[in-house]
């Protein structure tokens, strides 16, 4: 067993994790069996990451619970940062041609807009009655006069309103795919809106995950990837092993290695995980 052990930590030498519904519960929480599994394997010289749709401010809790403070990948792969220095390693921001026409959108389909970028979240008032639940991509959020919402270097925006409109501006911004990712979906708090969120092409989950192995000196295939949802694809397709979550949309178990038997949002499938791939 202890020769089969070795033989493992020698072969994945990176564990990237998913925030929501992976590490973290439905209740926001870390569950303590996935923190001690964590804690054992990096004291067994594996490196552990987050590769989130979050940004930075609203990854750190989870950071904090299981002692990660390397480099992280946040907004899908728009912005590594590394958390015990605050730096910042990787920004791809959306162009500013490209956020005029977002703002002239927004406006145009009178949606609430929230602009993401490295600090936090601004919003203007009408974006008030959906502030919680922008929350979770960042607890910092400002409210500030349209205007200024833009006048940064943004890394992703969501825009929430009524269904037709959504999909209205969702149409126009599809013309620019090339050099915009943008997916629409409707909001489970308030099912009678939808909301379009937009960032700049290019970055994955997947094109983080390379990096990140790159800059501890490993290749793909020796990391190992936790997720639940269809964003986490991208990083499946490189990891060298990759579990989703039971109870995953088809696709994303159709694209792992492997489906863990704990459900999204129940705690402890980080713990499974660990166990099946380094034994």
């Amino acid at each position: 067993m202890i020769i089969e052990l070795q033989w493992h930590f020698m072969s994945y030498r990176l564990l990237a994790l998913d925030l929501d519904g992976t590490l973290l519960r439905s209740d926001q929480r870390v569950d303590d069996d996935d923190v001690a599994a964590i804690a054992e394997l990096q004291a067994n010289g594996v490196t552990v990451t987050i590769v989130t749709g979050r940004l930075q401010s609203g990854s750190l809790g989870a950071a904090a619970a299981c002692a990660i403070d390397g480099v992280i990948a946040c907004c899908e792969g728009s912005h590594l940062v590394e958390l015990v220095t605050n730096t910042t390693v990787h920004h791809h921001a959306i162009e500013t041609d490209l956020c005029a026409l977002l703002r002239t959108q927004f406006g145009a389909h009178r949606l609430a807009g929230f602009v993401f970028d490295a600090q936090g979240i601004h919003h203007d008032h009408a974006g008030a009655p959906y502030a919680q639940y922008v929350s979770t991509w960042s607890p910092n959020l400002r409210v500030v006069e349209e205007e200024l919402a833009w006048q940064t270097e943004p890394l992703a925006a969501v825009a929430i309103g009524e269904h037709d409109e959504v999909a209205a501006a969702a149409a126009i911004v599809a013309e620019h795919g090339q050099r915009l990712f943008s997916v629409s979906f409707p909001l489970y708090s308030r099912p009678e809106k939808s909301a379009l969120l937009v960032r700049a092409a290019g970055p994955t989950k997947g094109t983080a995950l390379t990096e990140l192995c790159r800059r501890i000196g490993c290749t793909p295939a020796e990391a190992v990837a936790v997720g639940d949802w269809v964003n986490d694809i991208p990083m499946f397709e490189v990891a060298g092993r990759s579990f989703a979550m039971g109870g995953a949309p088809d696709a994303v178990r159709g694209a792992a290695t492997d489906v863990l038997v704990r459900t999204a949002g129940a705690g402890g499938g980080i713990a499974e995980a660990i166990r099946r791939a380094w034994g």
